[in-house]
């Protein structure tokens, strides 16, 4: 069987260095910040923990800054993580969990305040956004599927 594993998601951002000072802030560790002229510069992040990187930079991509909606942030306790970054000055939204109770439906109508009832594993979330729009979810997971 082939594996295909998720290494890198590109983010589009406006601004670099202030990509930079809020990835840095919020404790992502820097890979690296490459240059090649004035029209490439590639950033590389890894968020504590991951295997995946985020990478954002100039002339690595076309999508517009803020395009990227709701990556999860997997994290073991929700709460901690919200204080976490709440202490790093995100704005972070409060711990919610989807009406339909899978993954959060588009914008707010769904969510319903609070931790999934039994704290169920994939059921909570709360959400945030880097300075260019960018939204991301923080995803409890304290019980990893069968497989995962």
């Amino acid at each position: 069987m082939v594996e295909y594993k998720l290494e890198v998601l590109v983010l589009p951002v406006a601004d670099v260095d202030r990509a930079k000072e809020f990835y840095r802030r919020i404790g992502f560790r820097e890979d690296l910040d490459h240059c090649d002229g004035e029209d490439f510069r590639v950033v590389h992040f890894t968020p504590p923990g991951s295997q995946c990187s985020i990478v954002f930079g100039t002339g690595i991509g076309h999508a517009e800054p803020g395009a990227v909606e709701n990556v999860c942030f997997v994290v073991g306790d929700i709460e901690q993580a919200r204080a976490d970054l709440i202490a790093r000055g995100v704005d972070v939204s409060e711990i919610f969990h989807d009406r339909g109770g899978v993954f959060p439906h588009a914008g707010t109508d769904q969510r319903v305040p609070g931790l999934y009832p039994g704290r169920r594993s994939y059921g909570s979330f709360a959400a945030f956004s880097d300075p260019d729009g960018n939204s991301f979810l923080l995803q409890e997971v304290a019980e990893r599927l069968p497989g995962r």
